[in-house]
């Protein structure tokens, strides 16, 4: 049942739009065009193109970057979680919107949700078309996304993605069209809400542990462990796994098939990379379900990690965090279960 609609408030929230770029600042030569250049309108020309944006909430904006998210990078990844958890760390600011390219939102998103340490609401958002394009969805996504960063009933939900009217949680959701302004699903765990013309509606809460009761930090961070995500296919040379081993690999998450299945020489090279204490998860290149231990492959005794429902790219940054210390393959099996 969904838990209530948006009533009226009285004093406006204060709530800091982040830009990081994407297509939500991209712009093209014409209005119908496919091509065009991400990252080029600036934070205070994003919020002042959206009518009634300073009706929901007393807004201050902050250029972070201003690329496309196939260029996001750890090092802003951190950066972006210090600013956030210094700006909510003032009692002044009661949400942040952050505008992000959607090729890696997931990522990000996921990102802040184990590593923001407030219970303020944090929101993504950005848009499949260009600022110039005929129905740009860029101004509505970012004053629904303002509006849940103002609403106190978003706080305690983890990071949110906001996108086509729909509310999702940074744990389950993913991009599951390359054009389509539908493109952001939850296939596993379903929607947090709905927010129409910024009246939110709220459906439940986050069932994993994040931001505030996340036990990972990069305060003081500049670097994170390498890990590799290799993809699982008919003929999978096993010496893929061998060169992420010789690169320096601390981790590899492999994108297998089905229940996150590989061939036999790939599991060979994986025993082998494992025994040599390099972790290995076996994650699924299917978009729903969950990678269950000891099925087709033996986990234990190949000291295997699985995902459960984390898909390639969020499981290779849970375990990139869980690799800042020393901890056992028990305890990061069960960091599995639990984020």
């Amino acid at each position: 049942m969904p838990t209530d609609i948006q009533a009226p408030t009285g004093k406006k929230a204060c709530v800091a739009v982040l830009a990081t770029g994407g297509t939500i600042a991209g712009q093209a030569e014409t209005g119908t065009q496919a091509g065009y250049a991400s990252g080029r309108i600036t934070v205070d020309a994003m919020i002042g193109s959206v009518p009634g944006l300073s009706d929901l909430a007393d807004i201050q904006g902050e250029q972070i970057a201003n690329v496309g998210s196939q260029d996001m990078t750890f090092a802003l990844m951190i950066a972006l979680a210090d600013r956030i958890n210094a700006l909510l760390g003032d009692g002044a600011v009661e949400g942040v919107v952050v505008t992000h390219g959607t090729d890696t939102m997931e990522e990000t998103a996921y990102f802040l949700n184990l590593t923001v340490k407030s219970r303020k609401p944090v929101v993504l958002t950005g848009a499949m078309r260009p600022s110039t394009a005929v129905s740009a969805d860029g101004p509505l996504n970012l004053y629904n996304a303002v509006a849940v960063a103002a609403d106190p009933r978003a706080a305690e939900r983890g990071v949110l993605v906001v996108m086509n009217d729909r509310i999702h949680g940074a744990h389950s959701l993913t991009k599951n069209n390359t054009t389509s302004v539908e493109t952001f699903l939850s296939p596993i765990n379903g929607l947090i809400g709905t927010v129409i013309y910024g009246k939110t509606q709220y459906f439940r809460g986050p069932f994993r542990r994040h931001t505030h009761t996340s036990e990972f930090s990069v305060a003081g961070v500049d670097r994170l462990p390498r890990v590799d995500i290799l993809y699982a296919c008919a003929g999978m040379p096993a010496d893929l796994i061998d060169c992420s081993v010789s690169r320096g690999a601390r981790g590899i998450v492999v994108a297998g098939d089905g229940n996150g299945n590989m061939n036999a020489g790939a599991i060979a090279a994986a025993s082998r990379a494992a025994g040599q204490g390099t972790v290995v998860v076996r994650s699924s290149r299917v978009q729903t379900g969950t990678v269950i231990r000891n099925v087709e492959i033996d986990d234990d005794s190949r000291r295997f990690i699985v995902s459960d429902e984390l898909n390639p790219a969020k499981a290779r940054i849970l375990l990139m965090l869980a690799l800042q210390q020393d901890r056992s393959l028990e305890e990061l099996q069960e960091m599995f279960y639990t984020y």
